[in-house]
């Protein structure tokens, strides 16, 4: 059973009571019908419920609302006026509402009670006719979805829902994670098709994926993988002695660094060998200055994302007073993940 935080209580039962109140309200100073004309019909309770405790549902977006209640309501009293037996108006209204809201796509279950209540309806409903899905069923939904507009906007609730974006991924995350296809077929080939967005799926498994990638590697520190014999040149220094350095060491990147061992920038392999440049030049004529860099104690789960989704191959692990102490390279961070999802299948 979910369990509601007090902010999501106080939206649906304080946005419930202002939007009833409003709705009951505004349908009660809009002239039109006889004077007996109920001005607040029971399935706004209903709707109520969806555009304040779950304003996420498919149900309860503006045209679902909005053709649901009042199209059903237009359904029902046309089988009113159709079938003499009330039980065989009611029957047909009802059953017609849902056929017509699925293929309208504007499915919302108080339309079913809408269609009820006009297919079984009262001499003052039957006299108001046509004009009945308009005043009150019209006025009450409008007014009602009108608050709940506000409701949920001013306390932090996106309304009208739109799907979170998905996070950004790599080639290789898109070619191998889910996707909202995916998600899609799935959803197409249940037995029981399931009443929500394919793109909110997406986002609760990527934050799913991410809580658990936490939960693996949040209490590993970036000083438990990082390389610390790093090869670095400092700023005034030679290409052809970075040169010299890659070669031997068998690098694609070197840190520059000055003499404190602050990281004033990195040089990589491509830069080195792949520029027409003067080999007695300085490094720091031809180093990338905006680097990135990351402190020792920062768990692992945050490096992830800085490596996948940005690109970057090596990132520099500075200390406290931000002097260089390693490297992570994407060959370190394989080589634990690879560790985590092997711990994570034994487990």
């Amino acid at each position: 059973m979910t369990r509601y935080s007090p902010a999501e209580l106080a939206r649906g039962a304080v946005g419930a009571l202002v939007g009833i109140a409003v709705a009951g309200a505004t349908a009660k100073v809009v002239p039109g019908g006889p004077e007996a004309l109920p001005f607040l019909v029971a399935p706004m309770g209903a709707a109520a419920v969806l555009l304040f405790a779950v304003p996420a549902s498919p149900l309860a977006q503006p045209w679902p609302v909005i053709g649901g209640n009042i199209i059903s309501t237009m359904v029902g009293l046309t089988a009113h006026w159709l079938f003499g037996d009330v039980l065989t108006a009611a029957a047909v209204g009802v059953g017609c509402a849902i056929g017509v809201m699925m293929l309208l796509r504007c499915l919302h279950p108080p339309g079913g009670a809408c269609a009820l209540l006009a297919a079984t309806a009262t001499p003052v409903i039957d006299d108001q006719g046509l004009a009945f899905a308009a005043l009150p069923v019209a006025v009450n939904t409008i007014a009602l979805l009108l608050v709940a507009v506000a409701v949920n906007n001013l306390t932090g609730r996106r309304y009208p829902h739109r799907a979170t974006p998905a996070s950004p991924v790599s080639k290789a995350d898109a070619e191998l994670g889910i996707g909202a296809a995916d998600i899609e077929s799935a959803m197409a080939r249940l037995s029981q098709r399931l009443d929500v967005d394919p793109a909110d799926v997406v986002a609760l498994v990527q934050d799913a994926e991410a809580h658990a990638l936490d939960r693996r590697l949040g209490s590993v520190p970036v000083s438990r993988i990082m390389s610390t014999d790093v090869a670095t040149v400092q700023p005034f220094e030679s290409i052809y002695r970075a040169r010299i350095l890659v070669v031997q060491r068998q690098v694609k990147t070197l840190p520059v660094v000055d003499q404190q061992r602050h990281v004033v920038g990195v040089v990589s392999i491509v830069d080195l060998f792949t520029r027409d440049v003067v080999e007695l030049e300085p490094v720091e004529s031809i180093m990338i200055r905006d680097v990135t860099t990351i402190h020792a104690d920062t768990p692992v789960a945050e490096l992830v994302p800085m490596m996948t989704q940005t690109g970057f191959k090596v990132v520099p692990v500075v200390d406290d007073d931000g002097l260089m102490v390693g490297i992570v390279t994407r060959g370190d961070l394989i080589a634990v993940l690879h560790r985590a999802l092997l711990e994570g299948s034994t487990a």
